[in-house]
């Protein structure tokens, strides 16, 4: 529980994040007997959550990328928002999708929270290029809205990608699809100066 605190409310976990403190079947015992407590809530097999309570309504959901990173951690893979939840992220879409997909090179696995649903889908390593930065996202959002967007993809994440981000997407465009090739080069190329001409 200590751990769990420290952590902060809203923090989501599986066994394995307690591995260094006990053993499988201890972790799993003790975090089960705080599930039943109320100290913790079971999210699925082997989630668990130190819920935010807001005092209107309760316990809340846990953020969709809590739950992606705590179910990568447990398995060792890197997971990448994908698809309508990409462009939104980069506002390019208004579209809020109730269900939140991340490539991963994990396994694949669905958690239902009420009327969401986060869903974690195997990629092969082409479809995953740069996982959890802000550069695999853009990939992501291009990918998603298609060649007919790129430009506006181009302009968005020209603005927002850090330097770093921007030397990522350059060393790793090489990885993806032709057609994109050519806007990942020019969003890798723009600096600060080229916007605001």
């Amino acid at each position: 529980m200590k751990r769990a605190r420290a952590r902060g409310r809203g923090g989501v976990f599986t066994p394995s994040d307690f591995l260094d403190v006990a053993g499988r079947s201890a972790i799993d015992q003790a975090l089960s007997r705080l599930a039943k407590s109320g100290q913790l809530r079971r999210l699925a097999r082997g989630l668990y959550d130190f819920p935010k309570v807001h005092p209107k309504f309760g316990a809340l959901s846990p953020a969709p990328d809590d739950i992606a990173q705590a179910l990568a951690r447990e398995t060792g893979s890197h997971v990448q928002i994908a698809g309508a939840r990409a462009a939104n992220a980069l506002g390019l879409s208004t579209q809020v999708p109730a269900k939140s997909t991340y490539l991963t090179d994990g396994p694949s696995r669905r958690v239902v929270l009420g009327k969401r649903v986060v869903d974690l889908r195997h990629a092969s390593p082409k479809h995953l290029i740069a996982p959890g930065s802000a550069a695999g996202t853009v990939v992501q959002a291009l990918r998603h809205l298609g060649a007919v967007r790129a430009a506006d993809v181009a302009q968005v994440a020209a603005r927002r990608l850090s330097v770093n981000d921007k030397k990522t997407l350059a060393s790793t465009a090489v990885q993806a699809p032709a057609w994109m090739r050519p806007t990942l080069v020019s969003i890798a190329n723009t600096v600060a100066g080229d916007l605001d001409g």
